[in-house]
């Protein structure tokens, strides 16, 4: 069996480990264990910043995202509708207007008035 020794720590950080110690592990000494064991198997401090973290990640990504979107829909309003616009025209199947033959002959109505009037003899009327 292994000898305890005694090591002093204020009373918040003991309380801390503590509480650490009993969500994660069965005893103090495996977690003090694996605490020294994470950091020399990854070569690093307790002191370094392990860079961003995952929140800080994700709302860069989100802003990244936004911004995209904004960009594809002016895209979309300033290229892409206008040019489906004009292909969709070009492409429209219109039925040809009819225009008459130089050789053919439109007939006009004949209207009900008449145009020229005899000339009356007035003397034969008196």
């Amino acid at each position: 069996m292994d000898t305890f020794i005694t090591i002093r720590f204020k009373r918040k950080t003991a309380k801390r480990f503590q509480e650490f110690s009993k969500t994660h592990f069965k005893t103090h000494t495996e977690t003090m264990e694996a605490i020294l064991d994470f950091f020399f198997y990854n070569e690093i401090s307790p002191k370094e910043k392990l860079g961003p973290t995952g929140r800080t990640i994700e709302t860069k990504l989100l802003k990244r995202i936004n911004a995209v979107i904004a960009i594809m829909r002016d895209v979309e309003k300033t290229q892409t509708k206008p040019t489906v616009a004009m292909l969709e025209s070009l492409f429209q199947i219109e039925e040809p207007k009819k225009k008459p033959l130089i050789l053919e002959k439109k007939f006009v109505e004949e209207k009900k008035e008449v145009r020229f009037r005899e000339k009356q003899n007035l003397k034969n009327e008196l």
